[in-house]
Order: structure tokens, then sequence, then C-alpha cells
């Protein structure tokens, strides 16, 4: 007999995803099934993974090398007071068994580098970037690409967020294209340096959440070929489209697959 995909009483808690007609049993269901790496259980991680293990993601791998400290606190929201000094992905994965006990959840306390990261994006659906560095985030993205991984990736800075899906297996650019070069590092400050709202992860996250769901359901209109920005000190957002450069020397030999 057939193990069935849902444990008992489990099911009630995503009533109101299945009432989606763009989700519905079907799409419940594919995030259920799904697989999906976490990068980053930081600021914008924080509401990621939560969202995500509220939503019935069925099993989620969050990778991260850094401990809870005072300052996380007015930000990353996964994290506790009496957590301080706590690996930052056992204290996320507390958090999430308390918010969902049905999603499996793999702490892996390490800095992802170029010997591991295609084996930790290996059999994954889906690779969320949310990191606060740039070299990072290209590792991240040569073995998506490599994996032929999409891989959702935002940023934040001060008051300012973007999101967007590197693709190009589906015809999105991947991060080199768009990013090609890894500036010095006094031309790309840190929040430790340049600050950031408190709130401001919060919302880039949840829009990052937002935009896994739908990747993974299949639901709406996806980000890939477009850059979503927001400032939330204006209240303005403005989107950006954004191409697969030929000469790519990360994605360049990737070809996109057909229906």
């Amino acid at each position: 007999m057939a193990r069935p995909l849902y444990a008992e009483g489990e099911l009630p808690r995503y009533a109101r995803h299945i009432a989606l007609r763009e989700i519905g049993g079907p799409g419940q269901a594919r995030m259920k099934r799904a697989s999906v790496l976490v990068v980053g259980a930081g600021g914008l991680g924080a509401p990621v993974l939560m969202y995500l293990a509220a939503a019935g993601v069925g099993r989620i791998t969050v990778i991260d090398d850094d401990t809870v400290s005072l300052s996380n606190l007015q930000r990353q929201v996964i994290h506790a007071q009496d957590r301080l000094g706590m690996d930052k992905v056992t204290s996320a994965s507390i958090s999430l068994a308390g918010i969902n006990p049905f999603v499996a959840v793999t702490p892996v306390r390490a800095r992802l580098d170029a010997g591991t990261a295609p084996a930790t994006v290996a059999g994954h659906d889906l690779a969320i970037d949310a990191t606060d560095n740039l070299p990072t985030r290209h590792l991240l993205n040569a073995a998506c690409v490599e994996a032929r991984v999409p891989l959702l990736s935002g940023a934040i800075s001060q008051w300012e967020g973007q999101v967007t899906v590197y693709d190009p297996a589906r015809g999105a650019p991947c991060l080199s294209c768009v990013f090609p070069t890894i500036p010095p590092d006094d031309l790309v400050p840190s929040c430790a340096a340049a600050g950031v709202m408190g709130a401001l992860p919060g919302i880039v996250g949840s829009m990052m959440a937002a935009e896994a769901i739908k990747l993974l359901t299949g639901a709406g209109r996806s980000l890939r070929g477009r850059l979503l920005m927001q400032d939330i000190l204006w209240g303005e957002g403005r989107e950006i489209a954004v191409r697969r450069r030929p000469d790519c020397p990360v994605c360049a030999a990737i070809e996109e697959e057909t229906a």
C-alpha cells in the first residue's frame, strides 16, 4: 500500500491554499513533494523559511555557518533572545518545528564553497539565495546553472530590496548575465556598515516566499526575466527586464528546455 502523502491531521492546515483556484489540491501536493534549499538563515532567510514551512513544503534544507547575535534580533525574526550564541540553522530548525512539525528540515552548519556547492544544490527542486555577499551568490548561481535548478534570489540594503528568478534552462538569465563581476568590498557595504531597516527583510523575504510558492505550484507569472525592485523609504516599486547574455561564461552553453 502506498504511503499517504499527508500525515493524519495535517491537511486542514493548508485549507486556505487549497481554496485558491491557482493552487488547489494539486498545487498543495506539489509543495508537499518539493525539496527546497535555502542558503542563509538571517534577515531574508527568516521569513522565507517560516512561510515555506507554514505553506507545507515537504523538505527544506537550510545552510548557514553563523550564530545568533544580539544585533540579529532587530530583523531576523526566526531567532530569539534565549538562543543567543546558538547556530542559526539550529535556531531556525526549532522555529520551523514549532510552525509546522510535518516539514522535514535539514540544517547544515557550513559556508557554501566551490567544493560543496554542486552537491548541496543537487536533489532540490528550487534553490533560494538569502545570502548577504556576492561571492557566495555567484558560487550558488554556478551550481544551480549546472544542475538546471531555478535560483530565486533576493537582496537588501538600507531601505531597498530586489527579487528575481535566475533560470537559464527555462529562458531567464543567470546571475552572471546580470552581474558579471564582483565589485570591491568598499563599493558594496554590508548591512552592518550601511544599516538596514528592520522590517525590510520581512517585506522582501515575504515576496521571495510568495514567488517560491508560485514556482512550486505553477501559479501566476514568475519573475523569470524580471528584476522587481522595492524602495520602502519612498513607497515605490519598479521592474527591470533582464535577459541572458550570449557570451555569459556561466550559462552560455546551457540549452533551454523545450515543452
